[in-house]
């Protein structure tokens, strides 16, 4: 479904979007709320029955429909995904941002406990692959993009560039030692919520790639290691769930970088229009200058 008009993005341009979304879904708007901007913009809709994800560009369209499809085959697969709103024909295209509607998680805010989740991230690797092609995963593929468009110092850009480009380099001579495959590409405690049932289920679908299983393990070990979001028992539950520790293989220091990195340009899309993300950017760039300690990289 398609409506066409443009305007400029931002929080209240995607929720004008979600709006005329809504009305070609047949979705009552009434209560929008939003709860993060980042590629996508998360909407809560109808009281929180249903969560309303908004493509942050008209670039992300096949990205969002690789998302449908994912959520397809895992809801066949009867794997404990979120689940689209079956009632709307998926995606809806407003102004040429993709938007999706799904079925809401009680408050959506209650995570999943580190052990549920290496458990179902071990049962997501485990599946059968889906019934269509996933793209390669490319660590680096919207850094550039990213750096170009962000309204930081130009000291700032030129350090994680040259960054980029030396981890790119040191990327390609890791040698993984877990078997490669369908990956959920962004798997970490945010991404998986408890529902009304008080059952763990997985969000975020849209990343899904293929690649090496360590990328997946990833932020949950440096949420524990380097940020101090999860606690040692926490961490060894999560392992224990999943039956491999990243940390003892040799690249990890190497992928955590990359996904340092990662975060801090991913931030860097709304310092223009958020001082306190401009501010975080900054610091967090501080702290890869110096290889200081990332304790106090607030959370996003």
């Amino acid at each position: 479904m398609t409506t066409t008009e443009r305007t400029e993005f931002d929080a209240d341009a995607a929720a004008t979007i979600l709006r005329k979304a809504c009305e070609v879904a047949e979705v009552d708007p009434d209560g929008i709320e939003m709860l993060r901007f980042g590629d996508h913009v998360v909407f809560r809709v109808d009281g929180g029955r249903i969560v309303s994800r908004v493509g942050r560009s008209p670039d992300r369209l096949a990205s969002v429909r690789r998302e449908v499809a994912v959520a397809e085959w895992l809801a066949a697969e009867g794997y404990p995904a979120a689940r689209l709103v079956t009632s709307a024909e998926q995606p809806v295209v407003v102004e040429g941002h993709p938007v999706t509607f799904w079925e809401g998680l009680a408050d959506g805010g209650k995570y999943a406990s580190t052990g549920e989740m290496g458990f179902l991230l071990r049962g997501l690797h485990e599946l059968t692959p889906p019934p269509f092609p996933l793209p390669l995963l490319q660590p680096f593929d919207k850094v550039a993009q990213r750096l170009a468009s962000a309204v930081i110092p130009g000291a700032t850009r030129a350090f994680l560039r040259s960054m980029a480009d030396d981890l790119a380099a040191e990327y390609d001579r890791l040698q993984f030692v877990l078997p490669a495959g369908h990956l959920h590409g962004d798997f970490n405690v945010g991404n998986v919520l408890h529902d009304a049932a008080g059952s763990p289920k997985v969000i975020d679908l849209d990343g899904f790639v293929t690649g090496p299983r360590e990328w997946d393990l990833m932020q949950t070990a440096m949420y524990y290691e380097s940020f101090g979001w999860h606690t040692e028992a926490e961490y060894a539950d999560f392992v224990a769930g999943y039956g491999f520790d990243v940390r003892e293989w040799p690249g990890y220091s190497i992928l955590r970088s990359v996904r340092e990195l990662l975060m801090v340009t991913w931030l860097s899309q709304n310092a223009g229009t958020n001082p306190r993300a401009s501010e975080e950017v900054e610091k967090r760039v501080e702290s890869l200058r110096s290889g200081g300690s990332r304790r106090d990289w607030a959370p996003f």
